[in-house]
């Protein structure tokens, strides 16, 4: 009798342990928004504290944010060490430490998206500024800076593992063709030769294509674009790995803080969409942003004197924005982000960690573990 008990719980144990790995997971990166711009786009857009969907997550952490080498990272560095589970050097995209900025690459570090596109795993890329910038970039590309943008998308179409991104859609179409002509390499000839359109618009998206690329140069209906790919991607059986970017930068502080809390609508527009019982849901950023909060009270609107403060300085370049309740330096600063989650394998995000850590949480919530080949040099 005990031993068929010891069975039971046994099987109690697996079932319970199958049950909470996740089939899908969606990594949402708000680039620039740190800990006060969360606050301040909760107190913007809804008038209190803690009130944007991604507040009321039940799993929290601080993540680290540093480089290799820097206490400051960008947005190069920051994404490549959430995707692969390694910290590089500022500019550097998915490639590590050993490698010099512009002049020598280093090893190839695998991306959570490649590892998904080996395991034959839908994979989706989506983003509202351009789509071989630094946060897309990193999850598909290996290059030695940032700002080569032919070079990273034509890794689109030659991928180092698996067949590449499934559904991709961003903008900054004129400045990746651009950089393609100094490859001595035409857009729309590559795309032909390869087999895969890269379309001027989601409207032009044809209704049967299963692997679409976008790249717009107006701006983009980013929840347009997440709806294009999760009805594509959640008809794989075996799941799928997405990154949704919207850019969180603060330096127009209105527009940063609008974009907050837009892209919070949208993610909470996702969660009602997906399985959560099987699709891990994580929420973070890449950097912080110099934004203080200094003064306010209930009732007023949290960018009081902004038309003013603008007006005054129109033509000029002040060294910062300042209003009676908030203060914006445009840099980059380097305390901890937060990190939230929902879904299974979510309870790993907890405490403080290195940012390095959110990607062995989503390793770990698809029963994955790092192979020998994650890292590797380049071909």
């Amino acid at each position: 009798m005990r031993i068929i008990t010891q069975i039971l719980l046994l099987i109690t144990l697996c079932a319970e342990a199958q049950a909470q790995k996740a089939k899908n997971v969606i990594l949402f990166l708000a680039d620039a928004a740190g800990v006060p711009t969360v606050n301040a786009a909760s107190l913007h857009g809804h008038g209190e504290p803690q009130k944007l969907f991604v507040q009321s997550w039940p799993h929290l952490a601080l993540s680290d944010t540093s480089t290799a080498s820097a206490w400051v990272t960008d947005s190069a560095a920051g994404m490549t060490a959430i995707v692969t589970g390694r910290k590089t050097q500022n500019g550097v995209l998915s490639l590590d430490a050993s490698t010099v900025r512009g002049a020598k690459d280093g090893a190839v570090l695998k991306t959570i998206l490649e590892y998904a596109e080996e395991r034959r795993l839908s994979t989706g890329v989506m983003t509202n500024v351009n789509i071989a910038d630094a946060t897309p970039a990193a999850c598909y590309s290996h290059v030695n800076e940032r700002s080569k943008f032919g070079e990273i998308f034509l890794q689109l179409f030659s991928p180092w593992f698996g067949d590449g991104v499934d559904v991709l859609a961003g903008v900054g179409r004129k400045a990746i063709t651009d950089s393609m002509k100094k490859l001595g390499q035409d857009l729309d000839m590559v795309s032909k030769a390869k087999g895969r359109p890269v379309y001027k618009t989601l409207a032009d998206v044809p209704a049967g294509e299963m692997r679409p690329l976008v790249v717009q140069d107006s701006p983009i209906d980013l929840p347009a674009a997440a709806d294009m790919a999760l009805n594509r991607l959640s008809k794989n059986p075996r799941g799928y790995f997405l990154m949704i970017e919207w850019d969180a930068h603060t330096d127009n502080v209105k527009k940063g803080l609008d974009n907050v809390v837009a892209f919070d609508k949208l993610i909470r527009s996702v969660a009602q969409k997906v399985n959560l019982k099987e699709t891990l849901l994580l929420f973070t950023a890449d950097h912080s942003f110099d934004l203080s909060l200094y003064g306010g009270k209930r009732g007023e609107p949290l960018l009081n004197g902004l038309d003013e403060w603008t007006k005054a300085n129109a033509g000029k370049k002040p060294e910062y924005t300042k209003l009676p309740s908030l203060r914006v330096f445009d840099d980059h600063t380097g305390e901890e982000v937060i990190a939230t989650a929902m879904g299974p394998g979510s309870e790993r995000v907890n405490g403080f960690m290195p940012n390095t850590q959110l990607f062995r949480i989503m390793m770990q919530a698809l029963g994955w573990q790092e192979t020998a080949s994650a890292v590797r040099s380049t071909r």
